[in-house]
């Protein structure tokens, strides 16, 4: 990793930031979280705990700014059934998404990048990223990456135990790294995936005993370690191909574009 520190941009003054503009800087990182439950073992923080995690060692590998992390994110399908889930619902996300993006353009970035740690919101960030890449069309280019997903093995080992996993074996390796003192793991409890086959979507309180689908039982520090390295070199690599990309075509092709809601 980087002897440098990440770029918290809520740690800098006004111009503080205009100097990092002057010099090039036109990037921003949003790390996207969720407060739910995450079983009996897992803080409610988990998601926004690893979308920090990567993002910061991400900025430190890049000096690539980090905004401050949204800790809120659409968890409706975890139901009311188990304490600690404080959900927003979808069409708030997309409006808060869009807020921040308008005043990042306002404000002179012209790239922001979404780093998502939850599953439950990834429909409306996929949504608010195609209003976004439209309604501001030219003004600011928009990404969205979830951290489970930034390579193919950062995939395999998070569904290595449950395809339709939750506070399953990769989170919890990697909690016990990243925060140990807040992981019981005296209170883990395997529960298996009940979604295999399935045609209709259900909540979770319709297919797990406990808030979990998968065995975190078998979490590792050791391996939650490696595989935090692994997420944040991934995402260092893509914001440094990111902080230079531009439109496949010149503006000239799609600059008089319009795009009606």
């Amino acid at each position: 990793m980087s002897n440098e520190s990440p770029v918290l941009l809520e740690n800098l003054s006004w111009r503080a930031i205009a100097e990092l503009q002057a010099g090039g800087q036109d990037m921003l990182i949003l790390p996207i979280g969720a407060t739910e439950q995450h079983g009996p073992h897992l803080p409610i923080n988990t998601d926004t705990a690893i979308a920090s995690a990567v993002c910061s060692y991400a900025s430190a590998r890049t000096m690539v700014p980090m905004l401050p992390p949204l800790s809120y994110g659409v968890s409706v399908g975890h139901t009311s059934k188990w304490p600690g889930t404080f959900s927003i619902n979808h069409e708030t996300l997309i409006a808060m998404i869009r807020e921040i993006a308008l005043w990042s353009m306002r404000t002179g970035w012209r790239r922001l990048l979404i780093v998502n740690a939850h599953f439950g919101n990834d429909a409306s960030l996929r949504v608010a990223v195609d209003r976004i890449r439209t309604e501001f069309l030219g003004g600011i280019q928009i990404g969205l990456r979830h951290t489970y997903q930034l390579t193919t093995e950062i995939w395999n080992y998070f569904i290595n135990d449950a395809a339709d996993l939750h506070a399953n074996c990769a989170e919890t390796d990697l909690m016990l790294h990243l925060a140990p003192d807040t992981v019981r793991m005296d209170w883990v409890e395997d529960d298996p995936d009940r979604t295999e086959g399935l045609v209709f979507s259900y909540p979770v309180s319709q297919t797990s005993l406990n808030g979990i689908t998968g065995k975190p039982s078998l979490g590792s520090a050791d391996r939650g370690a490696k595989m935090f390295v692994k997420m944040g070199e991934a995402l260092a690599e893509i914001i440094n191909r990111a902080r230079c990309e531009i439109p496949p075509l010149d503006p000239h092709h799609w600059s008089d574009s319009n795009v009606l809601y």
